[in-house]
């Protein structure tokens, strides 16, 4: 695979040209949701095409030979993740995905150590699966939310954060990079101050495990979780890493065939970590296709990535800044993800007309109802880019806004 640079004299140090790598986007189509789910690289589907055809079989179970195989391949998916976010591959659980892996850590972790008095620490631009869980287990627990503000751009106040870490916290959770307005959160220093105050932190790393290099040991967090479907892989699959202490004293939080040691009907007992959290048949197929979608992110470079992705960012945010009537939201430094307006016209017919012109983004309020409510609209129009988004894609946004604006009036 060759990594050849666009050809553009203002952008053309940091764009890739990595178009060709994804067959599933025509050069006239403009896909700006990558923040809801990536396109595939080729690299990618030809892996979980060969890993169903050639390949397949069960893992964990057959002494036959391509079961054996297959085993190997999803145990080198597990040392995969842990090399790409510097942990090791006992932490690594897989599950669904990033929304799967929070509420395990709620109902294991949260239903075995929070009681009644307890006090969890989210944030007024998380997702829903970042907040659901934990309302979920307070519900039940007796335990208490606080909500930590944001700053008058829409990034989270690091220090009104801090502050409201008080002796009874015990959990701090947060996004990495926001779903919405695509902030990177100051992850390190908040999970340094959760633990100078004897809680925990966890980071909803969805939007940033694509974007950014993640190091979860130089970022001092306790877990951190992401969505293979983000990082150009396969759904279905999904991340929790967690310190190794943490994930042997938690009990498992499903019960089936994999994660045992022991089965009487009068006693269990079972497997260590991370398998006992892995009830049942795994995704196996999904977690080879994550190990081809990490392999090509480090071939590209996440820095080169990250790179591409805040030259675009910025083009779309000057782009769209010279549109009358557009409203931005969010920081001026964003990773990948823009949320905008148009006047008052409604998101959704906003969506409609770039479709029209061959343009796809996000129209809603992203799982982010309590953002939406502090932004004061019940939703955003939001484009996201990706490794395959080229100077033409934002062109052809931009071109599809004042078509809004034009329809509109």
């Amino acid at each position: 695979m060759t990594l050849p640079l666009a050809a553009h004299h203002v952008t053309a140090p940091r764009l890739l040209d990595l178009r060709g790598e994804f067959p599933g986007v025509p050069d006239d189509w403009a896909y700006l949701d990558a923040a809801a789910t990536a396109q595939k690289p080729r690299a990618v589907i030809e892996a979980i095409s060969q890993a169903y055809a050639r390949d397949y079989a069960t893992v964990h179970r057959g002494v036959y030979a391509r079961s054996a195989r297959m085993t190997e391949a999803y145990e080198a998916a597990r040392a995969a993740v842990a090399r790409f976010i510097g942990g090791r591959p006992d932490e690594i659980v897989f599950v669904r995905g990033a929304t799967e892996a929070i509420n395990l850590v709620a109902q294991s972790w949260g239903g075995a150590n929070l009681r009644a008095g307890d006090r969890i620490l989210l944030t007024e631009l998380e997702h829903h699966s970042n907040i659901v869980p934990w309302r979920m287990l307070a519900d039940r627990t007796g335990a208490a939310i606080d909500v930590a503000p944001l700053t008058p751009d829409g990034a989270i106040d690091t220090e009104a954060l801090i502050a409201r870490i008080v002796p009874a916290t015990r959990m701090v959770a947060v996004a990495h990079v926001s779903n919405v307005l695509g902030g990177v959160t100051d992850v390190k220093r908040i999970a340094a101050a959760a633990r100078a105050a004897g809680a925990l932190c966890l980071v909803d790393g969805c939007q940033a495990a694509p974007r950014l290099p993640v190091d979860v040991a130089a970022l001092g967090c306790d877990f951190y979780v992401f969505s293979g479907h983000k990082l150009y892989g396969p759904t279905g699959i999904g991340v929790l890493w967690g310190r190794a202490g943490l994930l042997a004293a938690m009990p498992p939080w499903q019960g089936g065939g994999a994660m045992i040691d022991e089965v009487r009907f009068e006693r269990v007992t079972y497997a260590p970590a991370p398998q006992k959290f892995e009830a049942g048949t795994p995704h196996i197929v999904g977690a080879v296709g994550l190990h081809a979608a990490i392999d090509w992110v480090e071939l590209v470079g996440i820095e080169a990535l990250a790179a591409h992705e805040a030259a675009l960012t910025a083009l779309m945010r000057a782009e769209l800044e010279r549109i009358p009537g557009v409203r931005l939201f969010g920081p001026a430094e964003s990773a990948g993800i823009l949320s905008f307006a148009v006047g008052e016209v409604h998101p959704h017919d906003v969506a409609t007309i770039l479709d029209e012109g061959g343009v796809a983004i996000r129209a809603g309020h992203h799982c982010a109802q309590p953002l939406m409510a502090w932004l004061g609209v019940p939703a955003t129009a939001r484009a996201s880019v990706s490794a395959h988004t080229t100077e033409a894609d934002i062109e052809r946004l931009v071109d599809g806004v004042k078509r809004v604006r034009r329809i509109f009036g």
